[in-house]
């Protein structure tokens, strides 16, 4: 075979290749996993919760006006709906009405609690560039009952408390990690309960150390897309913070006692790419093991 025809015969692989990936990723984009993980803990909680953590959407619609989430999250019955940021998209688009759309429907069944991304922290922060959009959205989210957790701590119920703390810009930045310890989160959230089953919603993975040390039971984060291509070992291929080949982008990870879930999300931005990656609805069955409670799944 001549070096012209070695050259033709890439050339027409790598398109075909192309081609392929991007239609694989278009059917990933649009189809919904549901993935669930069960917690074990004792003694901080009475019986069974269930929660669906919802992350990443950034305006994405699976069916019209995203009827195919909601009737997942309605079949699944979970005690209260936890969302950890990045639902609108605030980039030099501003969009979030199938935000409220959902959140609307959402909130005439369960408790909503709403803790900000980078994306809606975009939007509080730069108020030259978004006027009082992050105004309107919070009022928004708040006249429908939406629990909003911007540097606060809410009581689910005499067992659980719920943290949603807004991350400094910082630790948004591409192609850095800056150190974070718990003292950053408890000069701004102040200190979880000994007694209580504590959930932290940060938006980003990359601080389970201090999250850790805060003293959350369980974090739930996102951020990460699932690392855009998931490799092998759940390991992502490219973070849209430009981490490379990084193991936290999806699943459970745990230190000591203390659990992380980490969200491949919803949707998408900027890089509309999705491969062995499909959006995630996360339910978490949290289980008093002294009780001998059986999980809903």
């Amino acid at each position: 075979m001549g070096v012209q025809k070695i050259i033709q015969h890439t050339l027409w692989m790598g398109t075909a290749l192309t081609l392929g990936a991007l239609v694989r990723s278009k059917f990933e984009r649009s189809h919904l996993s549901v993935v669930h993980y069960r917690v074990e803990t004792d003694k901080k909680i009475e019986g069974e919760r269930r929660f669906v953590f919802l992350s990443d959407l950034h305006e994405n619609s699976f069916g019209k006006n995203n009827r195919i989430l909601v009737e997942n999250i309605e079949n699944l019955s979970p005690d209260a709906v936890l969302i950890g940021g990045d639902l609108p998209v605030v980039k030099k688009e501003l969009c979030f009405l199938q935000t409220l759309n959902l959140l609307e429907q959402l909130t005439e069944k369960f408790p909503v609690y709403y803790a900000n991304g980078n994306h809606e922290l975009r939007m509080k922060r730069n108020r030259h560039k978004y006027g009082n959009a992050y105004c309107f959205f919070h009022r928004q989210l708040e006249e429908m009952g939406v629990i909003y957790l911007s540097d606060q701590k809410a009581d689910f119920d005499q067992d659980t408390e719920i943290f949603g703390v807004d991350l400094d810009d910082r630790f948004f930045k591409r192609g850095r990690t800056p150190k974070m310890d718990g003292e950053y989160l408890r000069k701004k959230l102040g200190n979880c309960s000994k007694e209580k089953f504590s959930i932290l919603l940060p938006h980003s993975p990359l601080y389970f150390g201090a999250y850790a040390e805060f003293g959350a039971d369980l974090t739930l984060a996102g951020h990460f897309h699932g690392g855009t291509i998931r490799l092998p070992g759940n390991i992502g291929l490219m973070t849209p913070q430009y981490h490379f080949f990084s193991q936290y982008v999806v699943g459970l990870k745990q230190r000591g006692k203390q659990k992380m879930i980490i969200s491949a999300g919803l949707g998408t931005h900027s890089v509309n790419l999705r491969l062995n990656n499909q959006p995630q609805l996360v339910v978490i069955d949290i289980v008093n093991t002294q009780q001998g409670q059986e999980s809903k799944v």
